[in-house]
């Protein structure tokens, strides 16, 4: 099992030293992986499911603020959970995904993306947003398309986005693709994840029944099962038999959520993780 750690500056804060402390301490503690998460845009009245969301918390860039971790740490892997890509235009997100990896020596490998659940989120950048899901269907196409370029160039004409005979460098530090988790508690992230994805992260309340069917929907569409992640988040109280519980349920990475760095040294001599 291998095991991230998941920070939120909506709830963390934007203090930079802490961000950098609260990573470097991850690192140390022998934890594979850094994940942040992301709101472009707030406003009064938004909520994921009953759950409001007060306009004023302060979601930071989620690249910005994996470059800075990036600089400041030597191992560990990079994650976002989620990415809302379908608010991304896919050429730029290329070159900044594929910069970073590059900097960080191939340590941008973990992301997974979302299509989002706030309506007016969509609607502040000019995206449709029932067409979202096809929208991000493509992102990814075109994500992997540019990646794996050469100096020819590539080209794409499709439903949102259209391009012709256009190159992108950097490559990804040493490989032409970086894998892509796809994130979602729905019946249509589940298949995306299989079609297109490198692994399945789901998110929200569902019932035992309801992952399990979910995952076996995603497995079964990968074109590589053998290969293909299956990532959950966890407690911070996790147990070893909570976590071989999990094991057996196909989950090869467990992320947590930590208030402080003493919370992650307990979780790392727990399961004697080495830094």
């Amino acid at each position: 099992m291998k095991f991230g750690v998941s920070y939120s500056t909506a709830t963390a804060g934007t203090d930079p030293d802490r961000l950098v402390g609260f990573a470097r301490h991850a690192e140390a503690s022998g934890f594979e992986s850094f994940y942040v998460n992301e709101h472009l845009v707030l406003y009064p009245g938004a909520k994921i499911g009953p759950m409001a969301l007060p306009p004023t918390l302060p979601f930071a860039d989620p690249l910005d603020c994996l470059s800075f971790v990036a600089a400041s740490t030597e191992r560990i892997l990079l994650g976002t959970a989620v990415l809302l890509l379908p608010y991304r235009h896919p050429v730029v997100l290329a070159k900044r995904l594929a910069t970073i990896d590059t900097l960080s020596k191939g340590r941008m490998r973990l992301l997974t993306v979302g299509v989002g659940t706030l309506p007016g989120e969509a609607a502040a950048v000019g995206v449709d947003f029932a067409s979202r899901g096809r929208r991000t269907d493509e992102a990814i196409d075109v994500l992997r398309l540019l990646w794996a370029g050469d100096e020819h160039g590539v080209s794409h004409s499709g439903e949102f986005f259209a391009f012709e005979n256009i190159c992108i460098y950097p490559k990804p530090y040493g490989t032409t693709n970086l894998p892509i988790h796809v994130g979602g508690s729905s019946l249509a992230a589940a298949r995306r994840a299989g079609r297109r994805g490198d692994g399945f992260f789901p998110g929200g309340f569902l019932s035992p029944e309801e992952r399990t069917a979910q995952f076996e929907i995603a497995r079964a569409a990968s074109p590589d099962p053998d290969s293909f992640e299956y990532t959950r988040w966890g407690s911070i109280d996790l147990t070893p038999a909570q976590v071989e519980a999990y094991a057996a349920q196909g989950v090869t990475r467990l992320v947590v959520g930590a208030g402080t760095t003493d919370e992650l040294s307990a979780f790392a001599e727990r399961f004697q993780l080495v830094p």
